[in-house]
């Protein structure tokens, strides 16, 4: 994946319980690390935050790169439920969604029923002739779809969350009003 997203001129993810790895502070992560349960210890944990913060360095500085970010509004309160300075993780989607080259939108309850209900996934684009790639991350593995039929339909999907979901403006404002609350 990370070959594959480091190749990609476009990038769009839906999020439903965690905030994407490109967003998450240092400490997000380590909370989230802390409730596998599967035991890493604290080298390990240092080495794949370390990691993370890299890619996450690597990825947002290349503002050649669209990047799009659909997060339910389960992710986002459970920060503001977490027991990690919530705050600083606000503020780093509130710095992040500044970006000139980032889109980030907050798909509300209140949208309901919606396209993305199956999970979340992200769609990875690259420059003709390449093929577009949909990635969809459990537990234990990812799963690959490079068909066009299955891309076309994660495509579709994603479009209708982007309808369905808070715009831009509205999405800063949604995740500043929960970071004052938190």
């Amino acid at each position: 994946m990370i070959g594959l997203e480091a190749e990609a001129e476009r990038r769009r993810s839906y999020d439903v319980e965690l905030i994407p790895g490109l967003l998450q502070t240092a400490d997000y992560y380590r909370a989230y690390l802390a409730t596998q349960p599967t035991s890493f210890g604290n080298d390990e944990i240092g080495r794949k935050i370390a990691f993370r913060m890299a890619r996450q360095e690597r990825m947002l500085q290349d503002d050649a790169r669209k990047l799009s970010f659909v997060l339910n509004e389960a992710s986002l309160r459970r920060v503001a439920a977490a027991n990690m300075g919530p705050q600083a993780q606000f503020k780093r989607l509130a710095e992040v969604s500044q970006l000139p080259h980032v889109t980030l939108q907050v798909l509300p309850f209140s949208a309901a029923m919606h396209a993305g209900m199956g999970g979340g996934f992200v769609l990875l684009s690259f420059t003709s002739p390449d093929p577009d790639v949909v990635y969809i991350e459990n537990e234990v593995s990812g799963l690959y779809l490079e068909e066009r039929v299955d891309v076309d339909r994660y495509n579709l999907v994603y479009d209708h969350l982007m309808a369905k979901a808070l715009n831009p403006g509205q999405s800063r404002s949604f995740i500043a009003k929960l970071g004052k609350e938190a």
